[in-house]
């Protein structure tokens, strides 16, 4: 966050294909790097200039800020060229890769030995973040709550998922109900038929309809359930009276939302929607949300604090990346 001056724009300057990390280039320094500092060693191997499936990676995987993050603090990264001659070959040689060819990954540990199964033909987030989680387990290093988070809401996407309405006495207190569930990866306060109402978006092989009605039950958030079609007012049947089951209609947000971390400095922190519905209910709960943010984001909460008088922007509902883009730039 050059513009802000508390942490550095990673990669801004390199080739497309390499993404926003901060890569070594030279096997030995980053191999002496990872004994130094216990950590694995994450090498890429990519094609640079390249096709279009190493330039998408570059791009959309390894740009994503938090997987940046997370390469760049909890490996050494090395990036090695598979369509070059001299030391570059040489690692390709070692480790049998082909040249010229889609980006591999592979993470190795101080033995220079695989840790995991190197991870090719999977371009995605999930792909790529799923790999981390795996090489820091076989490494027995810890794993920041983050990273289980991104996994989380991405396998969510990926499996699919499906969304909940639910009324109650408050919504703010069902948001943080909700929010604190596995398997629960979006939250939202809003009206229905003139009823405070949570939107819920979950992972249905993580948590069930029926489950989510039963806790909201015990937290006295759950006096009626909005159904979207037939299958959700049997799964509703099975976990509330079916005269409390209404239709769905349209859903009206609330003016203030997330309001227990709206009314912290934590608001202006760019969040998925995950972290987001996690630091809320942690905040409605009288506790630091700061356990599910990364290192960087607890800098930006610190940087927003010490210059309060600014007019930052809340980051709130807002997509992550284009959130995280303009607190690059200045964030107000």
């Amino acid at each position: 966050m050059a513009a802000l001056g508390f942490s550095q724009v990673s990669g801004s300057q390199q080739s497309i294909e390499l993404g926003k990390v901060q890569w070594q280039r030279q096997f030995d320094q980053a191999l002496d790097a990872a004994k130094q500092n216990g950590k694995p060693l994450f090498i890429l191997f990519q094609e640079v200039p390249g096709c279009a499936t190493c330039r998408n990676y570059g791009q959309q995987v390894l740009s994503h800020p938090l997987l940046v993050e997370a390469i760049e603090t909890l490996f050494v990264p090395l990036a090695i060229h598979n369509n070059k001659q001299g030391a570059d070959a040489k690692v390709l040689k070692y480790y049998g890769e082909p040249a010229w060819n889609n980006p591999v990954v592979r993470i190795v540990g101080a033995d220079r030995q695989d840790l995991i199964p190197r991870l090719n033909g999977n371009y995605s987030r999930l792909g790529l973040v799923e790999a981390m989680i795996f090489a820091l387990q076989r490494a027995e290093q810890d794993i920041p709550a983050y990273l289980e988070l991104l996994r989380e809401e991405w396998q969510a996407a990926h499996l699919g998922t499906e969304t909940a309405t639910l009324s109650m006495y408050c919504f703010w207190t069902g948001e943080k109900t909700y929010g604190q569930l596995d398997g629960v990866v979006r939250t939202q306060a809003g009206f229905m038929h003139g009823r405070e109402v949570v939107e819920v978006e979950y992972n249905p092989t993580v948590v069930s309809l029926e489950s989510l009605i039963e806790k909201g039950k015990a937290a006295s958030c759950a006096d009626q359930v909005f159904v979207a079609n037939v299958d959700q007012k049997n799964k509703a049947a099975k976990a509330i009276d079916q005269n409390k089951i209404k239709t769905s209609s349209s859903f009206r947000p609330d003016s203030e939302p997330k309001y227990y971390l709206s009314k912290t400095h934590y608001q202006y922190v760019p969040m998925t929607e995950l972290q987001a519905a996690r630091a809320n209910a942690l905040v409605g709960q009288g506790k630091s949300p700061e356990q599910v943010l990364s290192i960087r984001q607890r800098e930006m909460a610190d940087y927003v604090r010490q210059h309060s008088s600014k007019l930052w922007k809340s980051r709130i509902g807002e997509g992550f990346l284009e959130a995280w883009e303009d607190m690059e730039r200045g964030g107000f």
